[in-house]
């Protein structure tokens, strides 16, 4: 498992790699009268180049397709590439940020850079990155220790009549893998309207999950902060009503990480009793990374909407 002392190492690597790259040394001529050595210039087969640097012949034809790593020279009557020794430190460059899971876009932005401070921030940017995977796959991973040593989820389930509310609200279609990045943003941009409007919220931050996100990976979401009365709104945050609603109400405790397991267990629970309808999830953050750091501590309602036929 790759871990962030692996990466750091690497990056030195590249460090040093990068830094050679690209670094013409200067030789002074001869003096008057004095013989000059010249060196014959030495092509490589792109076989060769390939064993020499670790990089697969498909892979060194896609990098010239793209402009990444061009060859030397190519032959115009058999179109083999030819490629140069000098190029060798610059195609294990290539690799090792490939070996980090680089886009090819970065990469030429690390190779392109005008110096050397410009290639060095590029690559820790994408190390920083790294870092932050790395965080989440930690996170997976406890999530699924957790949910194989303990498959169910026992939960408290409250029925609750929720009024017609007004909200400032932010709508836009959003991708599973970018949902938690696209929330914390309008939930800011919210929070500054509030502020810009002096308007007094009436409860914590929430959002819609409509259907369509869930079915199809990507679908609507509605982020909104509840506030005392009709407002006029900037930009893309709007002033609207969220309608009365009839709700199956469980806390989830902990990271959002682990939340699809509240998710399945009040699921569970109201599809057992047959009161589910169709009508988006809707989520209350009580205590967020906003109050605390501690994970274990953040609280959200999870909220289901169900059909009741009576009190």
């Amino acid at each position: 498992m790759v871990n962030k002392s692996d990466v750091m190492t690497s990056s030195w690597l590249i460090f040093i790699a990068v830094a050679t790259i690209s670094m013409p040394t200067t030789v002074d001529p001869p003096a008057r009268g004095e013989s000059r050595i010249c060196a014959m210039s030495v092509l490589l087969t792109i076989g060769d180049f390939s064993r020499m640097t670790y990089l697969s012949v498909k892979a060194l034809r896609h990098y010239h397709d793209i402009g990444l790593l061009e060859p030397a020279a190519v032959d115009p009557a058999s179109g083999y590439r030819l490629y140069q020794p000098d190029q060798v430190a610059t195609a294990q460059v290539i690799r090792r940020l490939r070996d980090l899971d680089m886009p090819l876009d970065a990469v030429r932005t690390v190779l392109r850079a005008p110096d050397l401070d410009a290639r060095n921030t590029a690559i820790v940017e994408h190390l920083h990155g790294m870092e932050r995977r790395l965080e989440q796959l930690s996170s997976t991973v406890t999530s699924l220790r957790v949910l194989l040593e303990r498959p169910s989820v026992p939960i408290e389930v409250e029925y609750r009549s929720a009024t017609p509310v007004h909200v400032l609200a932010i709508t836009g279609r959003v991708s599973m893998a970018d949902s938690y990045a696209w929330l914390d943003q309008a939930q800011e941009e919210i929070s500054a309207a509030l502020t810009a409007l002096d308007v007094r919220r009436t409860g914590p931050d929430g959002a819609l999950y409509f259907n369509d996100f869930f079915e199809n990976d990507a679908g609507n979401v509605t982020a909104f902060v509840p506030i005392t009365g009709s407002v006029s709104t900037p930009g893309r945050i709007q002033a609207v009503e969220l309608p009365a609603v009839e709700l199956a109400v469980t806390v989830h405790h902990g990271t959002s990480a682990q939340i699809d397991r509240t998710y399945g267990a009040l699921g569970t629970y109201v599809a057992q009793r047959a009161v589910g309808v169709t009508g988006p999830i809707r989520e209350h953050y009580l205590i967020t990374s906003a109050d605390t750091d501690v994970e274990h501590r953040h609280r959200t309602e999870v909220c289901w909407p169900v059909f009741r036929t009576g009190q």
